[in-house]
């Protein structure tokens, strides 16, 4: 199977967006194409970090015109350009003499191509086609998006090993990365899970909820009662990942 492949232009060290769009309509905007079967990463949100990410996407497109490269983007009504860096769509998987379905692939990569903070959050999905000899047709469609920056996680549980109905002081940190920088820097104010799995056991459960100080340190006091491991969670928010920490097991004596 062969596949399409096409990239903004970098000129400068500034990234050139896809050919803008002040608002994607509702239904065409020359007609003869329709797309069905739209999605993106499977309806999960779209977690970047620092470096590139690559996000599955798949259509169905239905058409008698004779066209080039189809593709589904992400977009913000109301707003200029789209956010996309590059895409890789596979060629025509017939279904019928008028309907292909594609596989798709949308490359962010903030190392590489700017990316703003402000680019976290909400957005939407369209799908668009241009036709051999000019012309081409956009549908808007009706589907939502969360893109997140990613977060990081750290913990440490002490003292090790410890005595039975002592003490146990774990700590951790949230940070997020900053697109812009391209750095993790402290992600404060959220709050995170602090959880515990015995030894010998399969699953964690959670102990305290925790909230996280301006500078996302996270800190949580328990009584020692068996050996295991203590981990942080955090499930983010609408622009935030989730991370979970590794584990740091404890001796309990």
């Amino acid at each position: 199977m062969g596949k399409q492949i096409w990239r903004v232009a970098v000129a400068g060290g500034a990234a050139a967006v896809f050919t803008a769009v002040a608002a994607v309509p509702a239904g065409a905007v020359e007609g003869g194409v329709s797309f069905s079967r739209v999605q993106v990463n499977g309806g999960k949100p779209v977690v970047i970090g620092a470096s590139e990410v690559r996000v599955p996407a798949s259509f169905r497109m239905t058409t008698t015109r004779a066209w080039k490269h189809p593709s589904v983007f992400l977009y913000r009504p109301g707003a200029d350009g789209r956010l996309m860096h590059a895409i890789e769509t596979s060629d025509c998987i017939k279904v019928s003499a008028s309907v292909c379905d594609f596989n798709e692939t949308m490359i962010f990569d903030p190392s590489i191509w700017g990316m703003r903070n402000s680019e976290a959050g909400v957005w939407k999905v369209a799908a668009e086609v241009y036709f051999k000899g000019g012309g081409w047709d956009m549908d808007d469609k009706g589907l939502t998006v969360y893109v997140k920056r990613a977060s990081r996680l750290t913990v440490n549980a002490s003292p090790e090993p410890v005595a039975k109905g002592r003490a146990i002081t774990v700590t951790g940190k949230v940070t997020r990365v900053n697109w812009e920088t391209r750095k993790y820097a402290s992600f404060g104010g959220g709050v995170a899970r602090l959880q515990f799995k015995p030894a010998g056991a399969a699953s964690y459960t959670t102990v305290k909820k925790v909230q996280a100080n301006g500078s996302g340190d996270l800190r949580a006091t328990v009584k020692a009662s068996k050996t295991g491991t203590w981990r942080w969670v955090h499930y983010g928010n609408t622009t935030t990942g989730p991370s979970v920490s590794s584990g740091d097991s404890v001796v309990v004596k």
